[in-house]
C-alpha cells in the first residue's frame, strides 16, 4: 500500500488535483458499482498512462465494499469543503494512501503521481502467486499492443511437465512501432 506522507513535498499544489482523481474513482466504484471508465476528467495528475477503459472485478469490488464505504466518509469532510485539501495534513495523507493503494489493487494499475519520479509511472501490472502450473499461465495478454510501461511479477514454486509460462503477450510490447514516414 501506498504511503502518501513521504510524498507530502513531491505533490504540493497537485495535492487537489490528486484527491479529486482518487475521489473520483472511489466515487465510480461505489456509486456507479465499478463501471468500466474508458474517459477520465482532465487534468489527470498522473506520471505514465494508465491502459483505459479502468475495470475492476465485481467481485473482488464486493470483498472490498466496506473498506472503500469508510473511505468515502471519512474523506467526505474533504470533499465537501468541510475541512482544507492541505499538503501538511497528515490525515488526508495516510487516507489517500490507502485508497491508492487499493486502487491500485482493484484495477491492477500502478497509479502514480506528478512529482512521483522515484516510483515506477502509471501503468497497467499483474502479481500471480501460484503453487503449481499444470496447463499455461499468462500474466498480461493484449491482442494488439501492450504499450507504455507494464509489469508482470510472477511467483511461482513449480511449472509440471509440458505447462507454460508467458509474463507477456502481445504484438507489441513496449513503446507502439514507428510508422515508415512517406
Amino acid at each position: 500500500m501506498s504511503d502518501f506522507s513521504a510524498l507530502s513535498a513531491l505533490l504540493g499544489a497537485g495535492l487537489p488535483a490528486t484527491f479529486t482523481f482518487l475521489y473520483q474513482r472511489l466515487e465510480n466504484l461505489l456509486d456507479r458499482r465499478g463501471a468500466p471508465e474508458s474517459e477520465l476528467a482532465s487534468p489527470v495528475p498522473l506520471r505514465g498512462e494508465l491502459a483505459l477503459p479502468l475495470t475492476v472485478d465485481e467481485e473482488q469490488l464486493a470483498v472490498h465494499q466496506g473498506e472503500l464505504e469508510l473511505l468515502r466518509d471519512a474523506l467526505g469532510v474533504y470533499r465537501r469543503g468541510a475541512t482544507p485539501v492541505e499538503v501538511g495534513n497528515a490525515e488526508l495523507l495516510r487516507l489517500l494512501g490507502r485508497l491508492r493503494g487499493r486502487l491500485e489493487d482493484l484495477y491492477g494499475q500502478r497509479l502514480t503521481f506528478q512529482g512521483e519520479e522515484d516510483r515506477q509511472p502509471s501503468g497497467p501490472f499483474s502479481r500471480q502467486k501460484i503453487h503449481t502450473v499444470q496447463g499455461h499461465v499468462t500474466g498480461m495478454h493484449a491482442d494488439d499492443a501492450i504499450s507504455g510501461y507494464a509489469e508482470t511479477d510472477q511467483d511461482i514454486t513449480t511449472v509440471a511437465e509440458g505447462a507454460t509460462v508467458t509474463g507477456m503477450r502481445a504484438r507489441s510490447i513496449g513503446s507502439p512501432p514507428r510508422r515508415p514516414e512517406r
